[in-house]
């Protein structure tokens, strides 16, 4: 958006800019109140993060101490630094950290975005269902609207597990459909035809955008919980049914809002996820980042069992102010 900065656009922005700091203040009594630090951990990592669709903006640090050129990434997201701080002792901590993913821009994406993190030292994933709920209930002043649907968040959240999401939208039982040809089956018989190419993960994301996420977050919020195994992601597995994870999503207006995890403490077995999702990244695009080994080590040192949550803030704003797109609630977007 060149010449945001002009003041016909400036001023047309300053409805949603107004939201913006409003909900900035009531951000951060939130978490004061509930006993938080905020930390601010750096940008420039030695891995963006492993997810294997995201594409992280690369640079190398001149390190003037030994004349070493060293190749750096900005952060997708502050998680491996603020896990690493767990791991060093806090309990309670948050963050509004500025993160950058390549390759994403449109009404709800853009490349230079503000993610609000923060974890419960002690805690598991629906230990922070009420968070989010005080949250959207201090960001709301009338609706929370996107794209003419409506969210009421002084409403406690629709709970519904993903496995019940499937039955109820495409009659598909996700859990039995562990393998691409169970999936594609089931798919092929809720209509929705498989691809050329398909893995288990496109598909399974191919059925949910299409026949559930528009279901989710109407009229009130929903956490979408218990994920199946196959995206773990860096949440730990439930103990008492291995077939899913401890991870839900947050929905508002059918957009997702937020992704909650029990977090995985061991180091082995996360080494083994990074390998995984480097050999996909690889497989897909023809390239990988590398790992941080502070991170693991981190975790091999010892970090508590913890629950953590990322919640996009900028579309937090958007459907608090009833904005179009996120630009729409930025001070000056990505040119």
């Amino acid at each position: 958006m060149a010449g945001a900065w002009r003041p016909d656009r400036l001023a047309a922005r300053q409805r949603h800019l107004a939201a913006r700091t409003r909900i900035l203040a009531a951000t951060r009594d939130f978490f004061a109140e509930a006993g938080f630090v905020e930390v601010d951990t750096p940008a420039l990592q030695v891995s963006p993060g492993l997810e294997p669709h995201l594409q992280a903006f690369a640079t190398v640090l001149t390190d003037p101490r030994d004349g070493g050129l060293k190749p750096r990434f900005l952060h997708t997201s502050p998680e491996f630094a603020m896990k690493k701080l767990l791991a060093g002792g806090m309990t309670r901590i948050w963050q509004l950290a500025h993160v950058f993913r390549d390759g994403e821009r449109s009404a709800t994406h853009h490349p230079e975005f503000a993610m609000l993190e923060w974890y419960r030292a002690g805690a598991a994933y629906l230990d922070l269902v009420a968070d989010c709920e005080a949250l959207l209930r201090a960001a709301q002043t009338d609706l929370l609207r996107w794209q003419g649907r409506t969210c009421d968040a002084r409403l406690p959240c629709e709970r519904l597990s993903v496995a019940e999401a499937f039955r109820r939208h495409a009659g598909i039982d996700i859990l039995a459909a562990a393998d691409l040809g169970l999936l594609a089956e089931a798919a092929a018989g809720a209509g929705i035809a498989p691809h050329p190419g398909d893995d288990w993960e496109s598909l399974y994301f191919r059925i949910f955008l299409e026949r559930i996420e528009p279901h989710l977050g109407i009229g009130r919020p929903t956490v979408l919980y218990d994920y199946p195994a196959a995206l773990a992601a860096l949440s730990r597995l439930k103990p008492a049914d291995p077939r899913v994870a401890e991870r839900f999503e947050l929905y508002v207006c059918g957009l997702e809002l937020a992704n909650a995890f029990s977090e995985l403490t061991d180091a082995a077995e996360q080494r083994a996820r990074f390998a995984a999702d480097q050999a996909r990244k690889l497989a897909l695009y023809g390239r990988t980042y590398p790992v941080d080994e502070d991170f693991l080590a981190a975790l091999d040192h010892g970090m508590p069992p913890s629950a953590g949550i990322a919640l996009g803030f900028d579309r937090l704003v958007m459907l608090a102010a009833g904005a179009d797109r996120i630009d729409d609630v930025l001070w000056l977007p990505v040119e």
